[in-house]
């Protein structure tokens, strides 16, 4: 059985999110999520580990005791991020541009989409 780290870990990868954009959904600081992914480092409170599960989509009794399925809709967790980008992408250049938009912050993926918003008019 995986450790609350592991799966910590996991579910934000899976999600497609940095240690940096889970701690401003959570209201932590990025060391904070950085120790609970940490084998012997902290473990976050209950109320924390309910805003990571909603924040990315899995069950909380999965990601606190690592029992039941991992995410609701597919009763598993999604595959690792590149295989979720690779899916949605029609081409290698979608890859790409997926796989970076989805490494920015939030402020910059804001702009970034603004951007695309433009350039398609």
């Amino acid at each position: 059985m995986q450790s609350m780290c592991d799966r910590i870990r996991r579910a934000r990868l899976t999600a497609g999110l940095s240690q940096t954009q889970l701690a401003l959904h959570c209201g932590v600081r990025r060391s904070a999520v950085a120790q609970w992914e940490r084998e012997g480092g902290t473990v976050p409170s209950v109320q924390h580990l309910s805003k990571l599960a909603i924040v990315t989509q899995v069950h909380f009794e999965w990601l606190a005791t690592g029992r039941g399925p991992g995410r609701p809709d597919d009763g598993d967790l999604a595959p690792p991020e590149t295989a979720v980008v690779e899916a949605a992408a029609r081409n290698p250049q979608e890859n790409a541009i997926l796989t970076l938009l989805r490494r920015l912050p939030p402020r910059k993926r804001q702009v970034a989409h603004a951007i695309i918003e433009m350039l398609t008019e």
